[in-house]
């Protein structure tokens, strides 16, 4: 039985129903948005680490503005990359394009073997709050 409390929000990529999981949900006052990639609308990964990064936080950004969230509600982001220095270079210009303020985001970076898709390079999975 579906929690009635729950709302869900989903980009409609095609991997969604094939994984079997919720791009966000919303218990509460609290928005949990599953890690999300540098993809645009058609599912296609954009190139380079600042490109998919940008389109990362685009991404988040849609799925934050269908629970009526902007990005100044995000508390905590965890940031998953396959290469660290490039990564740490494109958060310091696309964080401050994304947030109003990045120093009031609670913000984790971690270096991984590998993510979900081919040439994938970045995942970004947040928390915000009302």
């Amino acid at each position: 039985m579906l929690n009635e409390k729950k709302k869900i929000q989903a980009l409609h990529m095609p991997w969604e129903k094939e994984y079997g999981y919720a791009q966000a949900v919303q218990h509460k006052n609290t928005v949990w948005v599953s890690g999300q990639l540098g993809h645009d609308d058609n599912g296609q990964l954009l190139s380079g680490m600042e490109n998919q990064m940008r389109q990362t936080y685009a991404n988040i950004g849609k799925l934050l503005k269908g629970f009526d969230l902007k990005p100044d509600d995000v508390v905590e982001e965890v940031i998953y990359v396959t290469d660290m220095a490039s990564a740490f270079e494109a958060r310091k210009i696309v964080g401050y394009e994304f947030y109003p303020d990045p120093m009031r985001i609670a913000s984790t970076i971690v270096v991984v073997g590998g993510l979900a898709l081919p040439g994938q390079l970045i995942e970004i999975k947040t928390v915000a709050r009302r």
